[in-house]
């Protein structure tokens, strides 16, 4: 059998700071991904719908209450029971939590490769547990990751150290990086990709844009080196009323092609 993974839309961005807009992100990210101004060819030399099927769930009907933890949650877990490996369109970072949540439900601890900007600990946000500033805090208080590696973070306040040093998060140093730099992980492996982490030259269309990050390039050279089994990954934080001619929403079509092709050459 061809692998499968499956989208699931989450359109919501109730936990976000600062400005509104992630909702919009997946049926943009849909746009460009099925758009005819490119094809469906990956860099690994694998094609969607020939070397494996990508499937669409469409959006969770979303409501911006804690009850869409759940929904997702049951969403997530009906993919994965399907025999299908989740990629989740977000939506804010908010969405990552309850996607974990169900993903370890299925294969236990889980190892995570985080691209960010932000290392995304908060032990809350302005008051807000909850919120997009916070869910690797949750994930790693909740034991559901036994490694969390970040790539591409350059805003570490001191809060943010001393929770990451609390979980024993693996932050690598931008200053000298290198693919390389990042550790070649051992499964069952998540990917979070949240859009920030990579430099607002590249990817324009989010909230909290960053200078100083990392190239689309270093990025899927770092994917590329990846060879455990992908469970699970989401991409997020696209806000498109920043986007600039839809150049992150392409970009972010293009991550979903990459990482499908990852999740079905690493296999289940």
């Amino acid at each position: 059998m061809r692998p499968t993974i499956q989208l699931v839309g989450l359109p919501s961005d109730s936990n976000s700071s600062f400005e509104r807009g992630p909702a919009l992100a997946p049926a943009a990210i849909r746009s460009a991904l099925w758009s005819d101004r490119g094809n469906l060819a990956c860099e690994n030399g694998m094609e969607v719908g020939q070397d494996f099927d990508l499937t669409d769930r469409g959006d969770l009907p979303l409501r911006e209450t804690a009850d869409d933890d759940a929904l997702i949650r049951t969403a997530i877990s009906e993919t994965l029971g399907a025999g299908a490996v989740p990629l989740a369109l977000g939506g804010d970072h908010a969405m990552t939590h309850p996607v974990v949540q169900a993903v370890h439900a299925k294969h236990g601890p889980l190892t995570i490769l985080h691209f960010d900007a932000h290392p995304d600990l908060y032990a809350d946000f302005a008051g807000n547990p909850r919120s997009h500033a916070s869910p690797f805090a949750r994930i790693m208080e909740g034991g559901l990751a036994r490694r969390l590696v970040q790539v591409g973070i350059r805003t570490l306040n001191r809060h943010c150290r001393e929770q990451a040093a609390r979980f024993g998060v693996e932050i690598v140093p931008l200053a000298d990086f290198t693919p390389a730099s990042v550790p070649v992980l051992e499964g069952p492996l998540y990917i979070s990709i949240d859009l920030d982490g990579i430099d607002p030259s590249e990817a324009p269309g989010v909230s909290h844009p960053e200078p100083g990050g990392l190239t689309v390039r270093e990025v899927l050279a770092v994917l590329r080196r990846q060879s455990a089994p992908v469970v699970g990954a989401d991409i997020v934080e696209l806000n498109p009323r920043f986007d600039h001619n839809d150049r992150t929403a392409i970009l972010a079509a293009k991550l979903v092609r990459e990482l499908a092709a990852l999740i079905a050459r690493n296999g289940a």
